[in-house]
This record gives C-alpha cells, sequence and structure tokens, in this order.
C-alpha cells in the first residue's frame, strides 16, 4: 500500500495510495458503538472478524477510511469535466444552427437549376433531369458542337480521305511507262547527215501522252523545230523531252506521277506526220538512245516500222 511504483497504472498523476476499506461484514454494528463507550473505542480501533480465512487474533489494528470525503472529491471532479462536455456540445449545437440558417438565407435569396453529375463539378448546359429521384435518371443534355463546325469537321474528313485515296493510288502505279501508244517509226542516230536524238512514235493527233517516270515539269510551250514540247526533270537529274505535241495540260513546276498525262501528240514544227518525239537527256545534257534507257526499266516501243 505504500509502495505506488508497484502498480500498473504507473503513468496516473494520483500519487496518493489507496488503502483497503473494511468490508460491511467485519464493521461493528454502529448500535453496539451508540450502547457502550468503552466498546465504541475498542470497535473504533479494532475490526471484529469473523472469518475462517482469518488468522489474526481478531485485536489487529485496522484503519478506518472514511470514504465519505474520497467520493465526494472524485464527484466533484467528474461533474467538472461533464460541465465543460455539456458546455462544448452546446456550443457546437449553436455554432450548427447558425450555419444551417445562413445556409437557408442564403439559398432563399439566390436559387440555381443548374444540373450537376455526381462524378464532375462542372454543370451542363441545357440538362434536364428525367426518371424517378428513388431509381436511374437520365440526364438530356443539349450538344455542344454547333453545325458550321461539325460541317467543317466532315468537309475535312472527306478531303483526307480522298487525299489518302489518291495516295494509295499513285503507290500502285508502276515507277516507269512508255510516254504514248503507236507505232515506232524512227530510231535513235543520223539522218540526212543530223543526229536524230530521239525516237518517234507515230499515231492520230490528240493521242494522250503521259509522262515516263515521276518528275517536275522544267519547261513547256512552243518552241523552234519542235514546234511544241514538255521537257520533265526526274530525281536522278535525267531530262525527258516530249516533242512535236498539239496540247498540253501542265505547266512548268508543277510534279507530275509516271503514267500521268502531260500533252497530246501533234504535227507541229519540223514533222513528216503525226507523232511523238522522245528524247533521253542524262544530266539534262547528254542524249542517249531512249530504247535502251526504256530497256533497262521493262519497256519496249515495239518493232520498228519505217
Amino acid at each position: 500500500m505504500h509502495a505506488p511504483e508497484l502498480d500498473d497504472m504507473a503513468d496516473t498523476d494520483d500519487l496518493i495510495p489507496m488503502r483497503l476499506v473494511v468490508p460491511s461484514e467485519f464493521r461493528p454494528d454502529v448500535r453496539e458503538e451508540r450502547g457502550s463507550s468503552s466498546r465504541g473505542a475498542r470497535n473504533t480501533t479494532h475490526a471484529y472478524r469473523d472469518s475462517k480465512t482469518d488468522v489474526s487474533d481478531g485485536m489487529a489494528a485496522t484503519d478506518i477510511i472514511d470514504i465519505t470525503a474520497r467520493r465526494a472529491a472524485q464527484h466533484r471532479k467528474e461533474t467538472a469535466t461533464a460541465v465543460k462536455g455539456r458546455l462544448m456540445i452546446a456550443a457546437m449545437a449553436a455554432g450548427a444552427t447558425a450555419a444551417a440558417a445562413h445556409s437557408v438565407m442564403n439559398n432563399s435569396d439566390t436559387t440555381t437549376t443548374d444540373t450537376v453529375l455526381a462524378s464532375d463539378q462542372s454543370t451542363l448546359a441545357a440538362g434536364a433531369i428525367a426518371g424517378s429521384t428513388d431509381g436511374m435518371q437520365v440526364v438530356t443534355v443539349a450538344s455542344a458542337t454547333e453545325a458550321v463546325v461539325h460541317a467543317e469537321e466532315i468537309t475535312k474528313a472527306a478531303a483526307f480521305a480522298q487525299e489518302r485515296a489518291e495516295r494509295e493510288a499513285r503507290l500502285q502505279r508502276p515507277l516507269f511507262v512508255m510516254p504514248t501508244k503507236g507505232v515506232f517509226t524512227s530510231g535513235f542516230g543520223y539522218r540526212w547527215g543530223v543526229l536524230h536524238g530521239g525516237i518517234d512514235i507515230a499515231n492520230s493527233i490528240g493521242t494522250p501522252i503521259v509522262a515516263a517516270a515521276d518528275g517536275v515539269v522544267i519547261d513547256v510551250g512552243p518552241t523552234a523545230g519542235y514546234g511544241a514540247w514538255v521537257k520533265l526533270r526526274h530525281a536522278d537529274g535525267t531530262v525527258t523531252l516530249y516533242g512535236h505535241v498539239n496540247t498540253w495540260t501542265v505547266s512548268i513546276g508543277q510534279r507530275v506521277w509516271a503514267g500521268d498525262q502531260i500533252a497530246t501528240i501533234g504535227n507541229r514544227g519540223n514533222s513528216t506526220g503525226p507523232h511523238c518525239h522522245f528524247e533521253v537527256l542524262l544530266n539534262g545534257t547528254d542524249r542517249i538512245d531512249p530504247v535502251g534507257w526504256l530497256a533497262k526499266r521493262g519497256l519496249s516501243p515495239g518493232s520498228y516500222s519505217p
């Protein structure tokens, strides 16, 4: 009892040791205390024990602890704590009441009908809610996309699809094609003492002439001797020439692909009949036999028919 350090509640603030209280069955009878002062004196200093487990002589001094005073102190301590708790609860209730009143006053002044989804904090324009409040609700939202913007998107998508289709079609085209269809009437070499720097393919006026390979138009239109021509420069620097044309469908700087029509067969200039005069110039200056150039690319003008 005099060793508080042995108590399990080592972190308590109350370091006053607790003393045992005499059980009620071992306390002296109050009526006996009133009847005899001498006996009362003995009862106040000694406790009578009738338990068979008590091995004392029954005359051992036992302290009588007045538990009334201690309980009163504990009661006052609990009362103070309870009062503080009630004051705190009352303050919280008053604050909550004031906040609720403020919200009601503000809501009564400004009423909003905006529709807000549970998963988002942004309001929905022209959102109308239909359905039961206890079940599934359907929110009707007006489309934010204008008709003009939608039409523009459709136009761009169509243009992109067309461009892609044209690109895929070009990829399927051959890299090299014959410049025109007709009869091979004249070859490369000297003729009448003058170098004939190309080959002639005869056909009727207006027969299409196409680009022999991918290239860029570097010259087009009337010219001396050829009547009118079209010249293309290709990726490796080679230039192809198409002479005696009747009409042309390209302009300088235009990019063409192998097989694209560039002109039609004519009979302009120094010509003995409607035909296409086709030349191949390496590096744009050195004329070579077009038959060999075409043969390396898997093409042939056909049998020579003078």
